[in-house]
């Protein structure tokens, strides 16, 4: 419009003069115009916005929607057959504008949503089945694919976290159950699934997942137990306490709306449960909603939770029964800089904590936070995320949400860090994204100078995107042997630099 304007202009200098009255109908006509164009084309997607990568979430799903919405059928069609993960180029993020016909730019973006659905979310062809597997494909992580047990069926444990069973050199993996219809709770909630309960499932290498059962089932009748079917149950963790010998459960608990905002406790005797729910609380007297555990090495314990409204996040420790909260000494952490789902881990008596940003179902960047005691305070080290050709893609978490951080028996230096790619039009449908985390050279802290000297020994926290990748062939031969061994990982993907 500014270079019209520019020419009009032009065009009344002194030898061609023009009348007021023509620049105002002009300005009137271009006016008009605009209006019309941003009613028929109200869409972000045609014209690239300004990136914040680490504070601003990429609202890629309103796209997808597109697609949704023309194949309602979507939750049964197997959109990846015809469009295979693409190896190679940038993701199909915006889309140009080429005409004014309505239909033509609805076509468009129909077929722009198809790609990155396929891409992001490849059809049932490409799952991880190892009850169909070939021996050629054993062992190997496809991030992004579907994932399925033993049997055969799509593993739900959503938003949650593994345990490892020393003595029976036994993963446990336990997360949210999604496999039921999606739905937004109000004209302006957000997508949910009914509570169905927290999965269990195990596994002796990480890759083959037997179902155990539902570890800790909702409710259906009973309107008043934090675990009625219409309210909220994420992101839950399980630790062992070695002193009472019980598998104790910590998960988010909310309503409908989010405003409950509490945690719960459930205890077991064994770890793949029933576990039996003891009830909720608000930690500190403070709002809470994503949280995440930590056991140290010492056996103390720990809850972290993003807190006012998600601006902050607090930690605190547990009792020595890993069953309640120790009201005093909670501190805060990454105060205003609004960070939740938080994974913690430690590495040579340092720890870190993995956090994304509060874009709702959205991706956004990961930062990884470090400090020497768990109470903080807490330093920003940055982004992990690296390798890929897509800019985007990697500092958005690989189309992520961090929430676990596990450590690899056996192996030295090298962490499992698992997320969610969540799918909010269908979220049964939402995947998992599992890379190999690494610690690197030494790193410093990013946010304020005065912590460089106390974190002598902190590394810098690495996350490579692959997209095929797995473990050392004797690796579970390592978990037997008392010494440690350095990884060596296997990389197939064009998108790693």
């Amino acid at each position: 419009m500014i270079t019209m304007l520019y020419r009009l202009l032009k065009s009344c200098n002194v030898g061609n003069k023009c009348r007021l009255s023509t620049l105002l109908w002009s300005l009137a006509a271009w006016i008009l115009f605009l209006h019309i164009y941003n009613t028929l084309f109200p869409s972000g997607t045609l014209l690239p916005e300004p990136r914040n990568p680490w504070s601003k979430g990429m609202d890629i799903y309103a796209d997808l929607e597109v697609y949704q919405r023309v194949h309602k059928s979507d939750r049964t069609a197997d959109v990846g057959t015809k469009h295979p993960p693409r190896k190679k180029g940038r993701f199909p993020i915006t889309i140009p504008f080429k005409n004014k016909g309505g239909d033509r730019i609805e076509e468009a973006r129909e077929q722009a949503a198809l790609q990155k659905l396929a891409v992001l979310f490849p059809g049932r062809k490409y799952a991880i089945d190892p009850s169909k597997t070939s021996s050629g494909n054993v062992g190997y992580f496809y991030p992004g694919r579907q994932w399925r047990d033993t049997d055969g069926k799509t593993i739900q444990a959503h938003g949650g976290g593994i345990l490892y069973v020393e003595g029976t050199q036994t993963f446990y993996w336990y997360g949210e159950n999604k496999d039921g219809p999606t739905y937004h709770a109000g004209k302006h909630g957000l997508a949910r699934v009914d509570v169905l309960g927290i999965s269990c499932y195990s596994s002796k290498d990480l890759w083959a997942w037997k179902f155990e059962g539902m570890a800790l089932r909702g409710e259906r009748v009973d309107k008043s137990s934090d675990l009625y079917f219409r309210n909220v149950v994420e992101r839950p963790k399980v630790i062992y306490n070695a002193r009472t010998k019980n598998y104790i459960m910590w998960m988010h608990i909310d309503n409908g709306n989010y405003s409950k905002a509490a945690v719960g406790v459930a205890i077991s005797t064994q770890p793949e449960g029933p576990f039996e729910y003891m009830g909720s609380k608000r930690p500190h007297g403070c709002d809470s909603r994503d949280m995440t555990i930590f056991k140290d090495d010492n056996g103390d314990a720990y809850i972290i939770y993003s807190s006012l409204t998600n601006s902050e996040l607090h930690i605190g420790m547990l009792t020595e029964d890993y069953t309640d909260i120790v009201e005093r000494g909670m501190k805060k952490a990454l105060v205003s800089q609004h960070r939740e789902a938080p994974a913690v881990f430690k590495h040579r008596n340092i720890y870190y904590m993995v956090t994304s940003g509060c874009t709702g179902w959205n991706p956004n960047g990961a930062l990884v936070h470090v400090a020497e005691s768990m109470l903080g305070p807490w330093a920003t080290l940055g982004d992990p995320c690296i390798g890929g050709e897509d800019e985007e893609f990697r500092s958005h978490t690989f189309f992520s949400q961090g929430s676990f951080v596990l450590p690899l028996p056996g192996l030295t230096d090298s962490f499992l860090f698992m997320a969610d790619r969540w799918r909010p039009a269908n979220l049964a449908d939402s995947r998992y994204v599992w890379l190999v985390l690494t610690m690197g050279a030494s790193a410093v802290p990013i946010d304020d100078a005065e912590f460089s000297f106390k974190f002598p020994q902190c590394k810098q926290v690495q996350i490579p995107w692959a997209e095929k990748w797995k473990l050392p062939e004797d690796w579970k031969g390592a978990l037997k042997r008392s010494s440690s061994r350095v990884i060596q990982l296997t990389w197939y993907s064009s998108w790693v630099s």
